[in-house]
């Protein structure tokens, strides 16, 4: 019993953390930065109140249906789960919790579909198997926001902790498999029906879009995590936020990779 006794606290801290940031994010609201006592000063602390959030959700009946990644740097690791009730599957409107401007925030990315499960392992798994479990690849679009109030004096811990500003997931169509087609970059247009258009040129941050996904699979395994049939990995915004208006349809043009449209709601 004295072994385990000096963790007690850090896990009361931890469960503290959590419930704040799980119930900021099921009401999508904000708030200051975490009190000093809980704020995670560390990626194990910062992984572990996220992954409490989490449990929260899941004992709500809204698990885990997503993962955003990207290749880790010396600076920081990005990893963070997205849940199935903020989740959209290539629905003609698109509910989130617009910024304090009224307007949407989304990210375009690429989607991998999980076909068949991952589950954690003593040895990693290679690109072929991990290649094998895939199943289709979507356009798709990132939901944006922070649980708080000033997400720019949060430090990556802070918002490790709270998701990676993460508040959903919409996806839209297939990538056609049968074409060699470039994913690395392309020409980004989104045309909005009051007649405003955005051009980019979009470059996926890692180079290469599966980058993100092979590692994350790995990293998760070690953590005892696996990825289960039907859930998706987003790696890397190809054009950073993208601020949009509600209310109007926008089209969106990722080059040769497809095309949709879908408008945004605020919830």
């Amino acid at each position: 019993m004295s072994s385990t006794a000096p963790l007690e606290p850090v896990q009361m801290q931890i469960h503290a953390a959590a419930k704040e940031l799980a119930e900021r994010r099921a009401a999508g609201t904000s708030g200051d930065l975490l009190l000093p006592e809980l704020r995670p000063m560390g990626f194990e602390q910062a992984f572990a109140i996220q992954q409490t959030v989490a449990a929260i959700f899941k004992a709500n009946n809204n698990p885990i249906a997503a993962w955003k990644c990207l290749l880790p740097s010396a600076e920081k690791t990005v990893v963070a789960p997205i849940y199935q009730a903020d989740v959209y599957q290539q629905s003609a409107t698109c509910p989130l919790y617009p910024s304090t401007k009224g307007l949407a925030r989304v990210e375009p990315e690429l989607a991998f579909e999980i076909a068949r499960d991952l589950p954690p392992r003593a040895t990693p798994y290679t690109e072929a198997e991990i290649d094998e479990a895939l199943g289709h690849t979507r356009l798709a679009l990132e939901l944006i926001k922070s649980r708080y109030h000033t997400p720019s004096e949060a430090t990556h811990f802070d918002a490790l902790a709270d998701g990676l500003v993460n508040q959903g997931l919409w996806l839209g169509p297939v990538l056609n498999p049968l074409a060699d087609l470039e994913t690395s970059h392309f020409e980004l247009c989104a045309n909005i029906q009051d007649g405003e258009t955005l051009q980019k040129s979009a470059i996926h941050p890692n180079g290469f879009p599966k980058a993100g996904l092979y590692w994350l699979v790995n990293f998760l395994s070690a953590q005892g995590i696996g990825l289960t049939q039907g859930q998706y990995v987003i790696t890397g915004s190809y054009a950073g936020v993208l601020d949009l208006p509600l209310a109007q349809v926008c089209d969106f043009e990722y080059g040769a990779l497809g095309q949709f449209a879908v408008t945004f709601t605020a919830k």
